[in-house]
């Protein structure tokens, strides 16, 4: 009995330096095949190397753990790291990182995790380290840190959608995350999130057998599909927009702001721990989660059609912090009443509205297109949804404009 036992033993230890031997040898050919520029450079760390960057993995610089295994904070040839270390153990251990490695090593983007090299004999990916950490412990304050701003969610709602249409857009075929939440986002030391643990998926279709993902944000349709495909991370990133709008818990989030929209309550469940949000910009994003957010993958939005929408919405959350910007309008004078409180932009065809204020004809008609009886700027109801041309504001502009040019 216990000699057959050992004989499990060995041959279980066999394959699983068959699969180490595999592994390496995989690497080995990717890095190789990098100096004819099908993939990006990345370095071969020793083992060794990783040990004296951890303190050989004490648990004093262990910055993650899950069931791929541990991260490490490290301080490896002068540059401070995140060591990935894959439990070579698991199943899909050797898999995951030739995936992983074939796949981030080709790629780059502004808002995707940069790897810098690997250690082939440990199944160990090293990427850059981001200070800031997780956006889901930035969304809990961990460590006393400050609540983000509206502006800097913002952003990083733009980021992310940024950083999906590309993925999506890999060819030949789309690149899904398939695990997309608040702890795969991190951030640098200035607050720009990157998606990480994105390389494992490089099919349109990704079938496994069961989600990754924490429930909340995984795909409703996955469970009986056995499918994960780019709709799988646009629901998930609706839930992401639906989080830092709000602040709440991921859980039926989607139902409490459709359920506030209806009954023009959403004010009173926007996070106002980031700031005073500019209420159409608010609604703006809670309709676009909620469009990313249907449980059927068919009734989801497209980011590529979203994009422009978001493309606006973060330059307005740029302005509104920006110390060049607001140096640039002191300097030249530029007077408040000249820009249109939604674009944030001077107006060129100032129209006012039955709340008082003026706004660019073109926000306030897809405002009122949208099906909203409120205004923009005091959340109350409108009288009526007539506009009237403010041809004395439009003139004014246009000689200030003339006069600065």
């Amino acid at each position: 009995m216990i000699e057959r036992q050992i004989d499990l033993l060995q041959e279980k230890n066999r394959k699983l330096q068959e699969e180490r031997d595999n592994a390496v040898k995989e690497v080995e050919e990717l890095s190789n095949s990098s100096g004819c520029g099908s993939y990006a450079a990345f370095s071969e760390f020793l083992l060794l190397e990783l040990q004296q960057a951890t303190e050989n993995f004490s648990n004093l610089h262990k910055i993650g753990e899950g069931s791929f295994g541990c991260v490490y904070k490290g301080f490896l040839r002068k540059t401070m790291v995140a060591i990935k270390m894959l439990h070579p153990q698991r199943l899909q251990g050797r898999t995951e990182f030739e995936q992983e490695v074939a796949i981030v090593s080709k790629i780059r983007h502004p808002n995707l995790v940069t790897l810098i090299g690997v250690c082939s004999e440990k199944l160990a990916l090293i990427y850059e380290y981001l200070p800031n950490g997780s956006l889901e412990d930035r969304l809990a304050c961990q460590g006393g840190t400050p609540p983000l701003t509206w502006q800097v969610r913002t952003r990083i709602i733009g980021e992310i959608c940024c950083a999906l249409l590309f993925l999506h857009s890999n060819n030949p075929n789309p690149i899904v995350h398939g695990d997309l939440k608040p702890g795969k986002i991190l951030l640098d030391a200035n607050m720009v999130s990157k998606l990480t643990d994105f390389g494992n998926k490089n099919t349109f279709v990704y079938h496994i057998e069961h989600p990754r993902g924490t429930f909340a944000y995984v795909d409703p349709e996955f469970p009986s599909s056995g499918e994960l495909t780019v709709k799988s991370d646009v629901y998930s990133f609706g839930i992401i927009v639906l989080q830092l709008l709000t602040g709440k818990p991921p859980l039926n989030i989607a139902a409490d702001v459709e359920d506030a929209i209806k009954g023009d309550s959403l004010h009173l469940i926007i996070d106002d721990s980031a700031g005073k949000w500019p209420f159409v910009q608010a609604v703006q994003l809670a309709n676009l989660g909620l469009r990313c957010a249907q449980i059927h993958r068919r009734k989801r939005a497209n980011l590529e059609s979203e994009w422009k929408l978001l493309e606006s919405l973060m330059k307005a959350a740029s302005l509104s912090v920006s110390p060049r910007f607001k140096s640039q309008l002191d300097d030249k004078g530029i007077p408040s009443y000249f820009i249109c409180p939604i674009f944030q932009e001077v107006m060129k065809d100032p129209h006012i509205a039955a709340d008082g204020y003026t706004y660019e004809a073109e926000a306030i008609k897809a405002w009122l297109e949208s099906g909203h009886h409120t205004s923009p700027m005091t959340n109350l109801p409108l009288p009526h949804p007539e506009l009237t041309p403010n041809y004395a504001l439009r003139s004014v502009i246009q000689e200030w404009l003339l006069k600065h040019q």
